[in-house]
């Protein structure tokens, strides 16, 4: 049975995303869990993204607009502080999930006690279609673990705040790959992520997406180990040479 009391709230930054908002706006109003906010932070779009959203009179969504461009760590820290849940998620304006995502989720989570975790995903083309391509992850991730692996998607995440204060859960605007060094910052703070090993989520390549760009997703990589985690050159070179075999391994 639903809990009434549990509010979920999902920040989804935005930025030129009219191609596929409105399908990321149906698969959360879709939802057997309908206990939620949308709080959606508009980076500057240059297109319609914005009068799409304004389009759903819907009290449960919320739109928020920087008054400049300030890229997606803004936008999700931006959302984090308007959030009203107990419990946090991101969807980015172009991904999808399943109609019982956050059914599941929460259950997975209230059943643990845990104060995060993050679930499978398949690949999506450009079109939405699932490829079949999943993700599969391990039922826990301490700090160790995750410098190793890309394991953890955005998309997948789910906090519970009452556990996990705002300061420790908002992203470094400095560092390129702000979502694994937020993971890792949580993780250092001595939480442990645990997985729901199904695909409830699903990732959409397209090459308007930032992760198209995959030499400076590298680069942003190496650089966290450097400037984020303050690891010397030898640590950062054993940890980032397992992170890239994971990474490619994933996608093959």
């Amino acid at each position: 049975m639903e809990n009434k009391e549990v509010l979920i709230s999902i920040v989804v930054p935005v930025y030129n995303s009219e191609k596929y908002i409105q399908e990321t706006i149906q698969c959360i109003l879709d939802q057997t869990y309908q206990n939620w906010e949308i709080i959606f932070v508009d980076d500057c779009s240059k297109d319609k993204s914005v009068q799409i959203i304004e389009r759903y009179h819907d009290k449960r969504m919320r739109l928020y607009q920087n008054k400049k461009n300030r890229g997606p760590a803004y936008s999700r820290n931006k959302g984090i502080s308007k959030a009203q849940g107990r419990y946090l998620a991101y969807m980015d304006a172009d991904d999808l999930c399943d109609r019982d995502k956050l059914e599941k989720q929460l259950r997975f989570m209230q059943d643990l006690g845990c104060a995060f975790s993050f679930t499978g995903y398949e690949f999506a083309g450009a079109d939405g279609t699932r490829n079949g391509k999943v993700v599969h992850v391990p039922a826990e991730v301490d700090y160790e673990y995750a410098l190793k692996h890309t394991t953890i998607s955005t998309i997948t995440v789910m906090f519970d705040r009452e556990q996990i204060p705002n300061d420790v859960l908002s992203m470094p605007l400095d560092a390129r790959g702000e979502d694994t060094a937020t993971w890792w910052k949580i993780l250092r703070h001595g939480y442990t992520a645990y997985g729901l090993d199904e695909p409830l989520s699903v990732y959409r390549r397209h090459g308007g997406s930032r992760s198209a760009n995959k030499l400076d997703a590298v680069y942003g990589t190496w650089k966290m180990y450097r400037n984020c985690e303050g690891l010397p050159f030898w640590k950062s070179a054993y940890y980032f040479s397992h992170y890239i075999f994971h990474a490619v391994k994933r996608r093959i």
